[in-house]
């Protein structure tokens, strides 16, 4: 199974929710971002502090941009709220029949209907939470 994580910069929520799963799944994980501003730059200096106090080691990862190609790329495209799903939909190939989901549909009992960007709310824990409830629910989800 090969499973791509997608939010707007690809710094924070992506590379989080990639670096989460990947210690828990044997699946192919990528992230990118719906824009290209911060193509080639590491996660965010604060996100990735947050996710190595919990263990998880985002350092090797780099943003780069989402494309039309990752339909064909992945199994299943993850968004991170509900203007991801729309820019990766407004690139979606004409017949591709690829899942595009959001991340939040995985962990329902949250009540949350997307990941807020800890970019902007500065609350990197409280997006980390989130993105490990969700990734438990996709875990169990694909197996």
């Amino acid at each position: 199974m090969k499973v791509l994580f997608v939010c707007l910069g690809n710094i924070c929520r992506s590379p989080s929710a990639e670096g989460v799963f990947r210690t828990m799944s044997d699946a192919e994980t990528d992230s990118a971002g719906t824009s290209g501003w911060h193509v080639g730059d590491a996660p965010y200096g604060p996100m990735q502090k947050a996710a190595k106090n919990r263990g998880y080691d985002l350092s090797d990862l780099r943003a780069r941009a989402f494309v039309a190609q990752d339909f064909d790329r992945f199994d299943l495209i993850i968004g991170m709220d509900d203007s991801n799903l729309q820019n990766i939909e407004a690139l979606r190939p004409v017949g591709n029949e690829t899942p595009v989901v959001c991340f939040t549909d995985y962990a329902p009992s949250s009540g949350m209907s997307e990941v807020p960007d800890p970019y902007y709310t500065r609350d990197f824990d409280g997006a980390l939470d989130l993105i490990e409830a969700c990734a438990k629910g996709l875990q169990a989800d694909i197996g």
